[in-house]
């Protein structure tokens, strides 16, 4: 019923707006005909009369135009959607980005009327997936499903296809995901503080591992370490399951990774936690504290995912996507969904997730900065 009624205000939206136009444009070729049918003009007086016709004229003239130029995307925008939107999701199907892309997916098509679907466009970092939708028709057709490396990839990379603060409009930021600081049980410290002091005393020796260079896992304890003002060593592996394996077995001390993924060796008792990334206590493991406070002031560093649209796009459309996919993210059953998983809803406003994107973009340029990674 809703979507029924959406569309009908859509359409007598548009029938409203295309009898304004005609309506204008009666109005002026009728004040153009009076005026022509006047005889010629000889005291002052009707010599002012004159000038204000004329004037009144090019008033008419100059809105006319202005309507003209504005009427047609009013009109576009008042029937959006009238075809099927496409979320572009720049990493492989699986994983937390391309769930929360095909939810909001699910939600948009049920909302909006048309339908979504989710295009997964994997490769160098999530820069191929991205560069499509900055290189977009700003129509509100074309959106992506954003990760963290948004903010990152500018400050890895020298050349990039696009710019990560101008050429997109953020819609709104959907979740994130606290990572968790894990030791090995061997190693002799039982709290952040203590692990600050351990790496101290031995500066270098401390292995750390991560999923890749430059991956979020890495970024976060470079972050950690850099805040702490320590120095330890970073394992970088292909991807989080050999780097578990690892940790688990005692060849690496320490490593800061998605909550939900290492929670159940936590359980187990194989490794011990010290604290989550993000800035407030996890729903999934409340009894954790962050590592803000449990030694490590002001530190938050988590996974966060997004919805964009390219630069440009209609505030209209933006603030109606902003609005449906809230609802979806809100939606009871879907946070419960997202919480089994330690994911945790945000739904931000668009002005909300742009100042939040900038600041990620500056904090994560000092971090790769101090860890001297790049990329040619």
């Amino acid at each position: 019923m809703k979507i029924r009624s959406d569309i009908a205000a859509a359409n007598i939206g548009g029938r409203i707006g295309t009898q304004a136009f005609f309506c204008f444009a009666r109005l002026f070729f009728h004040t153009l005909r009076e005026r022509e049918r006047g005889s010629i003009v000889r005291s002052r007086q009707e010599q002012r009369r004159s000038t204000l016709s004329v004037g009144f004229t090019r008033m008419i003239l100059t809105a006319l135009v202005v309507l003209t130029v504005a009427l047609p995307e009013a009109l576009a925008q008042s029937s959006y959607p009238d075809r099927p939107i496409r979320i572009v999701v720049p990493n492989a199907p699986g994983g937390t980005v391309d769930m929360l892309a095909r939810l909001v997916a699910q939600g948009l098509s049920e909302r909006l009327g048309r339908q979504v679907v989710a295009d997964n466009r994997p490769g160098a970092g999530t820069i191929i997936g991205s560069e499509i939708v900055a290189k977009a028709p700003p129509d509100g057709y074309t959106l992506l499903m954003s990760v963290s490396t948004l903010a990152v990839n500018p400050a890895i990379y020298k050349k990039m296809p696009y710019d990560a603060l101008r050429d997109f409009a953020p819609v709104t930021q959907t979740a994130f995901v606290p990572n968790l600081l894990v030791v090995h049980p061997s190693v002799k410290a039982k709290s952040v503080k203590e692990l600050i002091a351990l790496a101290r005393a031995r500066p270098g020796e401390i292995l750390y591992a991560s999923s890749g260079q430059g991956t979020n896992p890495h970024l976060t304890m470079e972050l950690f370490a850099s805040i702490a003002q320590i120095r330890m060593t970073h394992v970088p592996y292909k991807g989080g399951t050999p780097a578990f394996i690892d940790l688990i077995a005692g060849r690496v001390a320490i490593m800061a990774t998605n909550l939900a993924s290492i929670m159940p060796h936590v359980r187990e008792g194989k490794l011990r936690a010290l604290g989550v990334t993000s800035a407030r206590r996890a729903a999934a493991a409340p009894d954790i504290p962050t590592i803000a406070e449990a030694g490590l002031p002001g530190y938050e560093s988590v996974q966060w995912y997004g919805l964009l649209a390219p630069a440009g796009t209609p505030r209209d459309i933006v603030a109606r996507l902003h609005r449906e996919s809230a609802a979806t993210l809100r939606a009871p059953e879907n946070r419960a969904r997202l919480a089994s998983d330690g994911i945790e809803v945000v739904a931000s406003s668009p002005e909300e997730f742009a100042v939040f994107i900038n600041a990620e973009t500056v904090k994560m340029a000092k971090v790769v900065k101090a860890a001297g990674i790049g990329s040619e």
